[in-house]
C-alpha cells in the first residue's frame, strides 16, 4: 500500500513541508531511509541524519526547526515518535488476516472452534479444548485437553499450551512460547535423589498480554500461575510455578523469576533480572539490567545490582567500587608509611 504526505498528514492532523504527492510504502529509520520509506525524527541525537537521509517524508516535531535544507518532505506533528506508533498499528489492522482451517490441521470432534478463525497446517486441538472467535493458530501449534482460548487472540508457529490453561482475549503468543509444562518441583528421597512433585495446577492469562518467542511460564503446583492483564514479555524469559505478575507489567528478555514471588503492576524488569523464590516485588517498581532480587521490595522503589539495592544506594556504591584500585594504593602506601615509623 503506498500513502501520499497529504493522506499522512490529514490522518495525524500534521502539516507538509514540501510535496504534498510524495509517496511512501515503508517505514524505516531516518539513518537507513530509503526512497518510498517514510523516517522519523523524535531524538535531537539524530538530526544529522536528516540532512542525509534517502526516505521521501520525515514526521517531524511541530517545534522542530532544519538548520539546513532537508530533501525530503517533511510532516509536522506534536509528537513525532507516538505518531509512527499510529501509523504502524494503522498498517498493522489493515493487512488481510489469514482465514480457514487447514485440511492438515488436526482438530479433535470434542474441541471447539470459533468463526472467522484460522488455524494452520500440522496444528492440533485436543478434546475439551475452546478456542475464540477470530484467532489466529499457525501451524504447529499445540493447543492441549481443556485449554481456553479468547476471541483474537494470535498464537505463532510452534507455541504449545498445555492442558487445562486458559489465554485471554487479544493475546499475542510469538513462536515457540511454551505455556503450562510442569513447574520445577523435586524433593531430596532417602537414596539421594529427587522425587518428581506433582504440578497440578495450570496457568491463567489474561486479556491484551504479548508474550515473547521461546518464553516459557511454568504451570502451578496447586491453583494457578497467574499473568494479569495488560503484561508484556519479550522473548525468553523464565516463570516459575505458581508465580503471579500484576497488570501491564513489562519485563525485558532473559528475565527469570523463581516459583511463588509475585510482581505488582504496573513494573519494568530490564534484561537478565533474576528474583528469587518466594519475593514479593511492589506495584511500580523498576529493577535494572542483571539485578538480583533476593528480597521483598516496597512499592515505588528502585533497585540495581547484585545483590539488589535502591537507586541512590547502588549508585553511591558503583562510585567507591570505580576507585577500589586507587584505595587500595592509597592503604598500602600509608601501611608502607606506618612500618617505616615503628621502624624508627
Amino acid at each position: 500500500m503506498e500513502f501520499t504526505a497529504e493522506t499522512i498528514a490529514g490522518f495525524l492532523d500534521g502539516e507538509v513541508i514540501g510535496d504534498k504527492q510524495a509517496t511512501v510504502h515503508t517505514v524505516s529509520s531516518i539513518e537507513q531511509g530509503k526512497a518510498g520509506a517514510l523516517a522519523y525524527l523524535s531524538n535531537p541525537k539524530y538530526e544529522p541524519y536528516l540532512y542525509t537521509t534517502g526516505a521521501s517524508i520525515v514526521l517531524v516535531d511541530k517545534t522542530f526547526a532544519p538548520a539546513q535544507p532537508v530533501a525530503a518532505t517533511l510532516i509536522k506533528v506534536d509528537d513525532a515518535a507516538a505518531c509512527v506508533v499510529k501509523l504502524l498499528s494503522l498498517y498493522e489492522a489493515a493487512k488481510p488476516r489469514r482465514k480457514g482451517i487447514s485440511a492438515h490441521a488436526s482438530i479433535s470432534e470434542k474441541a471447539t472452534v470459533g468463526e472467522n478463525c484460522y488455524v494452520g497446517d500440522f496444528a492440533v486441538v485436543e478434546a475439551g479444548a475452546k478456542i475464540g472467535e477470530g484467532c489466529q493458530i499457525y501451524p504447529q501449534v499445540y493447543v492441549g485437553a481443556g485449554v481456553e482460548i479468547g476471541d483474537g487472540t494470535t498464537l505463532y508457529p510452534g507455541v504449545k499450551i498445555y492442558e487445562g490453561c486458559k489465554i485471554g482475549a487479544r493475546c499475542i503468543l510469538h513462536a515457540g512460547a511454551v505455556i503450562g509444562a510442569d513447574g520445577f518441583g523435586f524433593m531430596p528421597n532417602a537414596e539421594g535423589g529427587f522425587d518428581k512433585i506433582p504440578q497440578l495446577g495450570n496457568v491463567i492469562i489474561e486479556d491484551d498480554v504479548e508474550i515473547g518467542a521461546n518464553t516459557c511460564i511454568d504451570r502451578a503446583k496447586t491453583d494457578s500461575t497467574i499473568i494479569r492483564r495488560g503484561v508484556k514479555l519479550d522473548n525468553l524469559i523464565q516463570i516459575g510455578h505458581n508465580v503471579e505478575i500484576g497488570a501491564n507489567t513489562v519485563s525485558s528478555a532473559q528475565t527469570g523469576i523463581a516459583g511463588t514471588s509475585k510482581v505488582g503492576s504496573n513494573c519494568f524488569l530490564a534484561g537478565q533480572v533474576g528474583v528469587a523464590d518466594h519475593v514479593t516485588i511492589g506495584n511500580r517498581v523498576q529493577v535494572g539490567s542483571k539485578s538480583g532480587l533476593d528480597k521483598d521490595v516496597p512499592d515505588g522503589e528502585i533497585r540495581f545490582g547484585y545483590p539488589a539495592l535502591p537507586g541512590m544506594q547502588y549508585h553511591r556504591s558503583a562510585a567507591v567500587f570505580k576507585r577500589l584500585p586507587e584505595l587500595d594504593k592509597r592503604v598500602r602506601d600509608l601501611e608502607k608509611g606506618i612500618d617505616e615509623l615503628k621502624n624508627r
